[in-house]
């Protein structure tokens, strides 16, 4: 069968074997999340046309203002996995703290825990561009048959089993890994089926394109500075181009697939950096490696990091290695 002619459904079950748990949980929970991101992308599509963008008057945990978007995003992927008994947990960027879920008849039997970013770059959601959800998959640690804990969360992003993100945009796609490479899927919106679009997905090893905020550079470490100088200077195959949408996912994704970095270094204004370890930067990093990329701190590997509550932030430095890698050097430079 050619391989574009692959439904997500398909590919899920013809791939299960090479999974080291075959229980069939995590196709189920992989399936869970196909049908939540499919019900998103019906909002995320209409939001122009219904009362559901702007602010929704609240802040979430972090201080950040909440779109009606980011609520009714948090509140579907929430249902459709709890209703589904798929998962035991669910943590989510725009709750306070994880969710225990009990299955009335399995009591806390269920294996798999959920850290989500429900709709990243949704502050670009009425200027209408591109935005995005975000998913990280664990097997708990805690006993099954017990409540899950903090513990089962933080965990390092080297135990993810399964991460991925829906990218809402001129396509929707859906882009995830098992840990045996990224393979990426577009929705038919007349069939309502995610096909098999982007196979093997991978980084050129170097590219042209640099992705970081540069309205901050003052406020940046004097490392970062120097490699944005660097990647501006008429030498050799540079200078490069500067692409900043300002939804993770999108940058990610245009970068995997055209070669470049995303910077979102720590700064005078945000001492620990500004994205969330567990929901934006272990995801991208395990999809990254997995893609033949790179993801640090600007000093170690992100997926190294030992968590330490579960809305921490790092600063994140990802994309194509050879890029990645000269940007440590600049860093390593001023540490």
């Amino acid at each position: 069968m050619d391989k574009k002619t692959l439904t997500l459904g398909e590919f899920i079950i013809g791939n299960q074997d090479s999974f080291q748990y075959t229980s069939g949980e995590l196709s189920r929970l992989l399936n869970g999340l196909r049908l939540a991101a499919k019900v998103v992308n019906h909002e995320v599509n209409k939001a122009g046309l219904v009362d559901i963008i702007g602010a929704a008057g609240d802040t979430n945990i972090q201080g950040e203002n909440q779109q009606k978007l980011d609520v009714m995003a948090n509140e579907k992927f929430i249902q459709t996995l709890s209703k589904r008994e798929i998962v035991c947990g669910i943590a989510s960027e725009e709750e306070d703290d994880f969710i225990s879920i009990n299955s009335f008849d399995k009591q806390h039997q269920n294996k798999y825990i959920v850290l989500i970013d429900p709709l990243d770059g949704s502050s670009n959601i009425d200027v209408n561009v591109s935005v995005g959800t975000i998913f990280s998959i664990y097997r708990r640690i805690t006993p099954v048959g017990t409540p899950v804990t903090i513990e089962d969360f933080l965990q390092p992003g080297r135990n993810q089993v399964a991460a991925g993100y829906i990218v809402y945009g001129t396509s929707t796609m859906l882009v995830y890994t098992t840990g045996d490479g990224v393979n990426g899927f577009t929705l038919n919106p007349a069939l309502g089926t995610f096909y098999l679009s982007h196979p093997d997905m991978e980084f050129p090893e170097n590219g042209k394109i640099y992705s970081v905020n540069e309205g901050n550079y003052i406020h940046f470490p004097q490392g970062v500075k120097d490699y944005i100088k660097y990647c501006q200077e008429e030498e050799d195959d540079r200078p490069y181009t500067s692409r900043y949408i300002g939804s993770l996912v999108s940058d990610f994704h245009r970068n995997m697939i055209k070669g470049g970095i995303y910077l979102y270094p720590k700064s005078s204004k945000a001492s620990e950096g500004k994205l969330r370890l567990l929901y934006e930067c272990n995801p991208m990093a395990f999809l990254a490696e997995q893609a033949n990329g790179k993801a640090s701190d600007g000093f170690n590997p992100i997926m190294d990091i030992k968590p330490k509550e579960l809305h921490q932030r790092v600063p994140f430095f990802c994309g194509s290695k050879k890029m990645v890698e000269k940007a440590e050097e600049f860093m390593a430079l001023r540490a």
